[in-house]
């Protein structure tokens, strides 16, 4: 049996070292209060908010984490960047914002021509999936500090002051839908690599495909589909699904959800029969649900119509007026 803290990433541990960081960065603002105003938000619901007059600016900021040592152990560097701006676009959604542009950092070891190449291929894929530009960047070679490479990016987006989601709309008896996810996308990879890699090695086949392709699977962009639905459904709240599992759901809303879940399929499968607990599996990784959308009950079938074009999507559940996460069909409470 093995837990996310045990393989190296302990979540309770690093929200509890961020408290510093977080109020000494909110403490930051009183320096651009004249130009920025007051923040939207607290920092922490998936983008910051800036004050523009009749718009907010929208920036999140993140990479891909340990999934760069899936792609080195492979020498497979096309996709990795397509994760790097899914991680950053799809939390910019959450806030209601289009994403417009982003910044990317690349660390390395060494400069290797072949190797930038094929990471640019997936940040043009990336930017193409998601209707950004690439406007600037910065790549650092850092021999003594970075064995292999790290890639990371900033974006922003805009978002029209009225039209802001929060999650301050979400009440009792609200849809839960849920849009499929692509795999694993850029989460848990830590627990995942060192429960699986020694035992079955990067070649290992099973539903058709390589585990390090398992791996490698880029994550999902869900821009195109969130932002058709923003401009024809109410919605009352967005979520994406990374390291926290369903746990990210309490960012939105101090009310409850009572939800049922999908079966427990590809490489999640793999990972469960492996001896992460379930309970483990909900708290670390999407389990085939990347994104999650709320909604008004009456507003269900639409909502479903116009994600189910883009990618599959369920109806997870509703918002209850008792606190917490339930996961019905595999007796799991948050």
């Amino acid at each position: 049996m093995l837990t996310y803290a045990q393989a190296g990433v302990d979540d309770e541990k690093t929200q509890k070292a961020l408290k510093s960081i977080i109020s000494l960065a909110k403490a930051t603002f009183e320096f651009r209060r004249e130009k920025i105003g007051e923040p939207k938000e607290d920092i922490g619901h998936y983008a910051a908010l800036m004050d523009f007059g009749s718009f907010y600016l929208a920036m999140t900021t993140d990479g891909v984490g340990t999934k760069t040592l899936v792609a080195e152990a492979v020498g497979k560097y096309d996709t990795i960047g397509i994760d790097m701006i899914a991680m950053n676009v799809n939390d910019l959604i959450c806030v209601g914002a289009e994403p417009v542009a982003l910044v990317d950092y690349l660390a390395v070891k060494e400069p290797d021509e072949e190797v930038f190449r094929e990471i640019a291929k997936g940040l043009y894929e990336g930017a193409k999936q998601a209707g950004i530009a690439i406007v600037g960047g910065e790549t650092a070679i850092l021999p003594e500090l970075v064995n292999g490479f790290d890639l990371a990016g900033t974006a922003i987006g805009v978002v029209e002051k009225n039209k802001v989601i929060t999650g301050k709309e979400i009440k009792p008896g609200d849809t839960v839908i849920g849009i499929s996810s692509s795999g694993i996308h850029s989460n848990g990879l830590t627990l995942a690599r060192k429960l699986l890699i020694p035992k079955y090695g990067l070649e290992y086949e099973f539903e058709g495909k390589k585990l390090w392709e398992h791996l490698l699977e880029p994550t999902r962009i869900y821009v195109k589909p969130i932002l058709e639905l923003l401009k024809k459904v109410e919605v009352h709240g967005l979520a994406h699904i990374t390291g926290g599992g369903l746990l990210n759901l309490k960012r939105l809303t101090s009310y409850g959800f009572s939800l049922e879940m999908p079966p427990i399929s590809g490489i999640f499968k793999l990972i469960y029969e492996n001896g992460v607990p379930l309970e483990e599996m909900f708290r670390v990784f999407n389990m085939g649900i990347g994104f999650i959308v709320i909604v008004p009950k009456e507003e269900k079938e639409d909502a479903l119509d116009i994600l189910n074009k883009h990618f599959k999507s369920f109806e997870l559940g509703v918002v209850t007026e008792e606190p917490g996460i339930v996961v019905r069909n595999y007796g799991i409470q948050f």
